[in-house]
């Protein structure tokens, strides 16, 4: 995937990088350098992956969104300006996410994903998408799946968060501490090494990460230990696909009586306990947290750079954040 772009890094991007080189090593760095990423939905969670890949030094991001900047979009999106209100937000984001490193090539594309055809996708080694309907979402995950292109997807939902990953057949080397016994000066002691290990995890799309039959042997006993966020996150996929858009503060009562019939329908159609999920989160699902958006954003940075570089075992296949658990909760789901 990223190997056959990979060239060598510049004096200046050794020394820009010097920090990043000690921590995960040349050749983490070199294809974090030949890797070219799209950041699709420019909200406040995907400004948060955007500053974090223009740091790490990839060598290309691209901005799409075809959406407008508003009064809450510029209040959670760092990287655009609050005068930049009615302008498109991908290209009002684009100044500033340059400005953090000059290095990386930044550009904006101001089209709606829904127009993109296969082939635009596939320019990419990484795709991370946010604010798209779970159809898109899954047609866009088929598309990297079949072309072996690393595939994240996530959104922040007031104070809830996810995010997803696909990255197919995934190869990556880990630190693993092994003890050894030695004989020095005549006496056997134990002693610590630090071996690197080359491992390799198997991921499956998004599709079959939702469509799970919970009444199966395998979920039935899993249902108890499987965080409420995972049916919280289906629930406000199916708000997003009726109704084109975030739950609104502007609609708080309308659309928490909507997200709590949509909760009720989906859990009987799951064959899933209506007692799984609280209904209090209907109420805390409205607008963009910062925080939140900083701490889902921040994972999601950390995990594309993880796979990426081929450093250390990625996450597999959620990562969710709500404060009714108050932690992050790291879920694999799927066939």
């Amino acid at each position: 995937m990223v190997e056959k772009h990979v060239q060598n890094i510049t004096e200046d991007e050794a020394a820009l990088y010097d920090r990043q080189i000690r921590l995960w090593g040349l050749d983490a760095q070199k294809r974090l350098r030949a890797s070219r990423v799209l950041v699709a939905g420019v909200c406040g969670m995907g400004a948060e992956v955007t500053k974090n890949l223009v740091l790490s030094g990839v060598k290309s991001l691209t901005l799409l969104d075809h959406r407008t900047v508003t009064e809450i979009e510029a209040c959670a999106n760092f990287l655009a300006p609050h005068d930049a209100c009615g302008k498109n937000i991908a290209e009002a984001s684009r100044e500033r996410a340059q400005i953090l490193n000059p290095m990386v090539e930044v550009s904006a594309d101001s089209s709606n994903i829904e127009d993109k055809t296969d082939e635009f996708f596939t320019q990419f080694d990484v795709v991370c998408v946010s604010r798209c309907q779970r159809e898109q979402l899954v047609r866009i995950n088929n598309i990297c799946h079949q072309n072996k292109i690393l595939f994240f997807a996530g959104d922040v939902f007031g104070m809830f968060g996810y995010m997803f990953i696909d990255l197919q057949e995934h190869q990556y080397v880990e630190e693993v501490k092994e003890k050894k016994e030695i004989e020095q000066d005549g006496k056997k002691q134990t002693v610590e090494e630090t071996k690197m290990v080359k491992r390799t995890e198997s991921y499956f799309p998004l599709s079959q990460a939702l469509d799970v039959d919970w009444t199966s042997s395998k979920y039935v006993s899993q249902l108890r230990r499987t965080s409420p966020a995972y049916f919280i996150m289906h629930i406000l996929m199916e708000f997003v696909t009726l109704h084109g858009r975030n739950p609104d503060p502007a609609c708080r009562s309308e659309d928490e009586v909507e997200l709590l019939t949509i909760k009720n329908a989906l859990l009987e159609k799951m064959a899933v306990p209506q007692e799984k999920v609280s209904n209090h989160f209907a109420g805390m699902v409205f607008g963009q947290v910062s925080p939140v958006c900083a701490i889902v954003g921040g994972v999601l940075a950390q995990e594309i750079i993880k796979a990426v570089s081929q450093k250390d075992q990625p996450h597999k296949n959620f990562f969710f954040f709500t404060t009714l658990d108050g932690a992050g909760v790291v879920e694999c789901i799927g066939h």
